[in-house]
């Protein structure tokens, strides 16, 4: 877990103790039916949000910027845009990632997320100084070298998703990112987004090593996963017995400028075996499961530390 994510977990640990103990396992329970039907985040129980939600969504984006500096050393963005950020989730991951980081603007419909993000952010030596917008991604998006829509195209209706995905990009001077639920759902999205914002001359940064159209066919998504440890308050308000989750999420990073990375994405957790194993590939030239033979040896050792969503 990075300073990052410990400051924001403490941060809402301490709002939570603030706001009364008690059981959460209702609310969470409200919560996890709202999300599994598609259902928007007003009017959610924040004390069951803070628990469950929060330190599963700020792994997935500290993952996902995780991999865009791997992926762009140089990049060094001087502003952002969490776009629909809830109580500032994607700005909390992208200030412990970009010290270079000076103006912050937090946007989201939701005046009581924003008054949330603001109490947790109060002196944060970054975002205690963030202008909090109210708004929606389907009206005017204020520019910033880097715009973050993490968990918020699920939020905007159908009809709009179109015209959201073109105010993202038109704000993202530098780099746009999205970030989903790795859900079949989630992913349509982010692969419209993709066929969209390719026509328009975006540059794949990751996942996609590539910049030809997506491989992914039928029933397929592409999706990745983090795990992180859950707090004692988190397993009484699930009910789990499991010290810890996986996240699943999807994504997508674009730049205005630049090539794509080349080489493959491991699109899912490699598969062992006595004779070796077997990793399943996105490349330029489609979809391909990759067989790796201990005979191999000097292959094989190469390769044996490779994870799901590793690009190779």
């Amino acid at each position: 877990m990075s300073a990052g994510a410990e400051d924001i977990v403490k941060r809402a640990a301490a709002w939570l103790a603030s706001a009364g103990g008690g059981s959460r396992r209702a609310g969470s329970a409200a919560l996890s039916e709202t999300y599994r039907r598609g259902g928007r985040s007003e009017g959610i129980d924040f004390a069951a949000y803070l628990t469950v939600r929060l330190p599963a969504t700020h792994a997935a984006v500290a993952r996902v910027l995780d991999e865009v500096a791997l992926r762009q050393p140089d990049f060094k963005p001087a502003s952002l845009l969490d776009a629909g950020s809830g109580p500032g989730t994607a700005s909390w991951a992208a200030a412990a990632r970009w010290p270079s980081l000076a103006n912050v603007t937090l946007l989201d419909s939701s005046r009581d997320f924003l008054d949330l993000a603001g109490q947790l952010a109060a002196d944060h030596p970054v975002l205690a100084s963030a202008a909090f917008r109210p708004g929606d991604l389907t009206t005017e998006v204020p520019a910033a070298d880097l715009v973050v829509a993490a968990y918020a195209l699920a939020e905007v209706p159908a009809a709009g998703q179109a015209r959201a995905i073109a105010a993202l990009w038109a704000a993202a001077r530098l780099m746009l990112v999205l970030v989903e639920p790795g859900t079949p759902a989630g992913f349509a999205r982010l692969r419209a987004a993709r066929d969209r914002l390719l026509a328009e001359g975006a540059v794949p940064v990751a996942p996609c090593p590539h910049d030809q159209g997506c491989p992914m066919s039928g029933d397929d998504w592409c999706h990745f996963a983090v795990r992180l440890p859950r707090s004692r308050a988190h397993m009484h308000a699930k009910a789990a017995k499991l010290p810890f989750e996986d996240e699943k999420f999807a994504y997508l990073a674009l730049a205005r400028t630049g090539e794509p990375t080349g080489g493959a994405r491991v699109l899912a957790p490699p598969q062992e075996s006595k004779a070796g194993m077997t990793l399943r590939l996105c490349a330029g030239g489609g979809l391909s499961l990759e067989a790796v033979p201990r005979r191999d040896k000097e292959r094989y050792k190469s390769l044996r530390r490779v994870g799901w969503g590793d690009l190779i």
